[in-house]
């Protein structure tokens, strides 16, 4: 359990939008760990490792990291597990003895969503198809081969950064032009969209959801909104969606057992959570 005083935060820039404080906190009250969680804005221009440093002085155990610093805090770190290494981001970093280890939980995380909102796993013998290719994508295409999936479709608006990508998922992955993306969607039985088409403010995800399996997953790791076109179109259709929170809720789950030592549920109530201040 974590001992008076402790500390936890999120490190990035901007970071006021943060929902991570409000899960973590909700943790901490709901296994009494007398801790509190923090927002750590650090200026991209600031010495990244002197500032981590002195917020090992001020007390803090480990912090989860986002934009635009995941790279930075890779470099930055004297040991990382396997994922971050292959990735070369870390989303998590504990502090021990002065020494910082990264981590990188978005791929476990986003595996772990999906298995919450499945109701079979034959997602993983069938076809996948991933829109998009930023650092959401990277985490998603190492986690999608390593869970056993043999046929991983990317495709983004600009080819190149889907081939800059591919290897990442070794065989697995194969690139396709994003003209070809409703085509390439047959017989997938999950869809993943990373990439910012249906968020607020940006325009809208077109394509059609006819060609996938059926019970296929459809999941979009936005969560503003929380019911993007896209998901609203799959449910309507028949298909199981799972929404951005869950992502973002299972990496933080595996941050928070790092630090303090105890693997928090995620459940019904923190979901609420999120959405009441999502509205």
């Amino acid at each position: 359990m974590g001992g008076t005083g402790q500390k936890a935060g999120i490190i990035g820039w901007p970071v006021s939008h943060s929902r991570s404080p409000l899960i973590h906190t909700h943790w901490m009250q709901k296994h009494g760990i007398k801790a509190s969680y923090e927002r750590c804005p650090i200026d991209p221009a600031d010495d990244f490792r002197q500032a981590l440093q002195a917020m090992a002085e001020q007390g803090y155990v480990g912090a989860n990291v986002t934009i635009p610093h995941k790279e930075t805090a890779f470099a930055a770190m004297d040991s990382c597990t396997q994922a971050a290494q292959k990735l070369g981001a870390v989303n998590t970093i504990v502090l021990r003895d002065g020494r910082l280890m990264g981590a990188n939980t978005d791929g476990a995380g986003f595996i772990a969503s999906l298995e919450a909102g499945a109701q079979n796993q034959n997602w993983r013998q069938q076809p996948a198809l991933v829109l998009g290719a930023g650092g959401a994508a990277r985490a998603i295409l190492v986690a999608l081969e390593q869970a056993g999936v043999s046929d991983i479709r990317l495709v983004n608006r600009t080819r190149a950064r889907a081939e800059a990508l591919a290897p990442l998922g070794g065989q697995a992955v194969s690139v396709g032009d994003w003209q070809a993306r409703e085509a390439l969607a047959q017989d997938c039985g999950l869809l993943v969209n990373t990439s910012s088409l249906g968020m607020q403010g940006a325009p809208p995800l077109e394509i059609g959801l006819e060609r996938l399996a059926p019970g296929a997953l459809v999941t979009d790791i936005v969560y503003t909104p929380l019911q993007t076109d896209l998901l609203a179109r799959a449910r309507a259709a028949g298909f199981i969606a799972v929404d951005g929170l869950g992502m973002l809720m299972h990496q933080a789950a595996l941050s928070f057992d790092m630090w303090f030592g105890v693997r928090p549920e995620v459940d019904a109530a923190l979901h609420a959570l999120l959405v009441e201040d999502l509205a």
